[in-house]
């Protein structure tokens, strides 16, 4: 039996995924796969803020009360976290999952300006105390939220684990953020299609990609439309409201981490955006309000 590249399914964090190996068989794949996928599975067990026993919920619990215990890896997303707000202005900000309390992307109503006043001051990595292993958020009501970059990680942590057990050809791919082990079987590149946010079963464009990371944020993802505007999922923690420069961006980096922390970024950095990721060096292909698309390959 010659082997081929066989998907394995599955579902996490919320998203549709697949790992994509080099296999004898569809039963051998899943062999493979399995110890990624419980990789997988562990990180989002430890930062899930729908459990009560995540770390997250532990935190958040102890708002106002009580410093908690980080172990290692945990003080190293919070320290990646610190540099993200730095290389942000202070956009990228893990205080701002807050702001859903407000945000109903499943009914199209606004949040009422009052109870989104009410949240912003809860808002602000700047007044979350660090050290030592430790993490103290001040006021009762605040809240970390690790889904800006929780995901990536995990793509990269499953990347990391089938890397470990030899695999060089295949894929691991979370919800459209992918980490990329080598190229397909016979050596050539993976031809990956960028939807087009505004007809989902369509595509604008392909990417070639052998090795690295692509990662993507849209308004198209969690949004409602409000007298023919759309509001999407990315806020702004300064305002509390979404951002509306660009349809989409996506980006291209060795790590699944780094490209979707760049994505968000540049989102919110609206016109801005695609200055930052040229600073950074970045890959990307970026579709503006208007439809004209930009790209640049790293």
């Amino acid at each position: 039996m010659v082997a081929d590249i066989h998907s394995v399914a599955f579902t996490a964090m919320g998203s549709r995924c697949d790992i994509r190996v080099v296999a004898d068989d569809g039963e051998a794949a899943r062999l493979i796969a399995a110890p990624a996928i419980a990789e997988v599975r562990r990180i989002e067990n430890k930062y899930s803020r729908y459990r009560s026993d995540s770390i997250i919920s532990r935190i958040n619990a102890a708002a106002g009360l009580s410093v908690v215990e980080c172990d290692d890896e945990t003080a190293a997303l919070l320290a990646y976290a610190d540099r993200l707000h730095a290389a942000s202005g202070a956009l990228f900000d893990i205080t701002s999952g807050v702001l859903r309390k407000v945000w109903d992307f499943r009914n199209s109503r606004l949040p009422k300006s009052d109870a989104l006043n009410k949240l912003l001051p809860l808002v602000g990595w700047n007044k979350v105390v660090r050290g030592n292993a430790r993490v103290f958020l001040p006021m009762r009501g605040m809240e970390l939220d690790f889904g800006g970059f929780g995901k990536e990680y995990a793509v990269d942590q499953a990347a990391a684990v089938l890397a470990e057990m030899g695999v060089e050809h295949g894929y691991v791919n979370l919800g459209g953020d992918m980490r990329f082990l080598g190229p397909r079987a016979d050596g050539a590149a993976w031809s990956i299609g960028i939807q087009d946010p505004r007809a989902m079963a369509d595509t604008v464009a392909s990417l070639p990609i052998s090795r690295g990371a692509l990662a993507t944020s849209g308004d198209y993802e969690r949004f409602i439309e409000v007298n023919g505007r759309r509001y999407c999922h990315v806020l702004d923690p300064r305002t509390g409201m979404p951002v509306s420069y660009w349809r989409s961006i996506s980006v291209v980096a060795p790590l699944a981490l780094t490209a979707g922390s760049c994505t968000t970024i540049a989102m919110l950095m609206e016109e801005d955006g695609l200055d930052f990721l040229d600073r950074c060096g970045m890959g990307y292909l970026a579709i503006d309000q208007q439809g004209h698309i930009f790209r640049r390959t790293p």
